[in-house]
């Protein structure tokens, strides 16, 4: 009888070694040409123009965080539907429905919050309203 732990070493030891041992290797392989380009603060070797300090709309990062959080629902849901016909026999309907519907409900709670705050509310940039005045 083999102990458990023995295979959980051997795959922690290969998940450092694998990494570590490209790492190595490439830092041996690759050419190295040192030139005061690629010392800058971008690697590229491409000289900065303009400015860092860019106004980004934070309405797109709302956008990606509700995506996220609504695409891990997905997730989340997908295997229990697979498993759900098998559940109901086994520990019953309220059981197998309950927890899925309070997860989706805290969701559905999370959604209204997050749409009567205006974070789905998309906003126009200053050069669309002052087109649209103009227009008018």
């Amino acid at each position: 009888m083999s102990n458990p732990w023995i295979a959980i070493g051997a795959l922690a030891l290969v998940s450092l070694l694998v990494p570590l041992g490209m790492m190595g290797l490439s830092s041996l392989l690759r050419p190295s040409v040192p030139e005061q380009g690629k010392r800058k603060t971008y690697e590229s070797g491409e000289v900065p123009t303009g400015s860092t300090n860019l106004r980004f709309n934070i309405q797109y990062y709302m956008v990606a965080l509700l995506f996220v959080v609504f695409d891990i629902e997905t997730v989340l849901i997908f295997p229990w539907t697979v498993i759900y016909s098998d559940s109901v026999s086994q520990v019953g309907l309220a059981h197998a429905l309950g927890p899925m519907l309070l997860f989706v409900g805290i969701l559905v709670v999370a959604l209204v919050w997050a749409w009567r705050n205006g974070v789905v509310k998309w906003t126009l940039s200053p050069d669309t309203k002052r087109r649209t005045r103009n227009e008018q």
